[in-house]
C-alpha cells in the first residue's frame, strides 16, 4: 500500500514539474518561435501565457522593440575626392520573428556589418557639399541601402538612420574657411553696391521733384541750416544757392560790359548838316 502511495506522490510531482515547464510568459515586447523537435511551428506565440509540450517543445523569444546601433565611424572617399570619416546610428526593429532566428545567426552584428559597407558606399557616391548640407537626402539613401538586404530574407526593418558626425581633414578645414570668408566678403560688396545704386535712384528722383517746384528747394535749404546750427558749433555753415550764384554771375557780366559813349560832334555835326 505504501508503494503505491509512493508512485501516486511520484507520479504528481512529475506531472506537476511537466505542467510547470510547459507554462511559458511572454512579455508584451516580446513575440515567441516555438521549435518542436528543431522545426519552426507555424506562427509566433503572442504576449501572455502560453503552453508547450514539455521535451518536445523549445521556444525562443525575440524582442520587437525598437534597437539602436551605433554604426562606427568610417573613413571614405567622396566623390570630389575628400578624405572624410563617418558616423552614424541605424535604428531597427524585427518585424518577422521566425525568419530573424531562422535566417540569420545574429541579426544586430549583420545589419551592424551591412549599415558599415553602406556608409561607405553612399558617401562614395555623393560629393563633399552634398553630404554636408543634405544630409536628410544621404540619410533617405542610407535608409534604403541597408533595407533593401535585410527587411525580406531576415525579418529586420530599418525605421531610420541618421549621420551623426563628419570628420574632414584639418586642410580641408581652413579651405572652407577661406571659401567662406571671401563669399561673405562678396555678399557684402554687392549689399553696398546695391545701397550705393538705390541712394542715387533716390537723390535723382529727389533733384527732379525740387528743379519742378522751386519752393522745395529753399525748404530744404532752410532745413539744412536749422539741423547745422542745432550742433552748437561755433561755425555756422550757409549753403548758398546755384540759382542765386548764377543771377550774381549774370549780374556781374552786365556790369562789367563797355559803356556807349555817344560821339557829340559827330553828333552836332550831324545836326548842322540837317540844318
Amino acid at each position: 500500500m505504501q508503494t503505491w502511495q509512493s508512485v501516486l506522490v511520484g507520479a504528481v510531482v512529475v506531472l506537476v514539474l511537466l505542467g510547470l515547464g510547459s507554462i511559458r510568459m511572454v512579455q508584451q515586447y516580446e513575440r515567441g518561435v516555438v521549435f518542436r523537435f528543431g522545426r519552426v511551428l507555424p506562427g509566433v506565440r503572442e504576449p501572455g501565457l502560453r503552453l508547450i509540450v514539455p521535451i518536445a517543445d523549445r521556444m525562443q523569444k525575440v524582442s520587437v522593440q525598437v534597437i539602436v546601433l551605433s554604426v562606427p565611424g568610417q573613413g571614405a572617399i567622396t566623390r570630389d575626392n575628400v578624405t572624410v570619416q563617418v558616423d552614424a546610428a541605424v535604428y531597427f526593429k524585427v518585424v518577422d520573428p521566425v525568419k530573424a532566428i531562422v535566417n540569420v545567426r545574429d541579426y544586430q552584428h549583420a545589419v551592424s556589418q551591412v549599415a558599415q559597407t553602406s556608409l561607405r558606399t553612399v558617401i562614395g557616391r555623393a560629393d563633399l557639399d552634398t553630404l554636408l548640407s543634405d544630409r536628410e537626402r544621404i540619410s533617405a539613401e542610407l535608409k534604403a541601402v541597408i533595407d533593401e538586404p535585410t527587411e525580406q530574407p531576415w525579418g529586420v526593418r530599418i525605421e531610420l538612420v541618421e549621420l551623426k558626425d563628419i570628420a574632414l581633414p584639418e586642410t580641408m578645414k581652413r579651405s572652407m574657411s577661406r571659401q567662406a570668408e571671401a563669399e561673405r566678403e562678396r555678399r557684402a560688396r554687392v549689399i553696398a553696391a546695391d545701397g550705393e545704386f538705390q541712394a542715387s535712384t533716390r537723390l535723382a528722383d529727389a533733384a527732379r521733384a525740387m528743379h519742378a517746384t522751386p519752393g522745395a528747394f529753399q525748404l530744404r535749404l532752410l532745413q539744412t541750416v536749422s539741423d547745422v546750427a542745432a550742433e552748437k558749433n561755433s561755425t555756422l555753415v550757409m549753403p548758398f544757392p546755384v540759382e542765386l550764384l548764377r543771377f550774381f554771375d549774370h549780374a556781374a557780366g552786365h556790369i562789367a560790359a563797355p559803356v556807349t559813349i555817344p560821339d557829340t560832334a559827330a553828333e552836332l555835326h550831324g545836326h548842322s548838316d540837317h540844318r
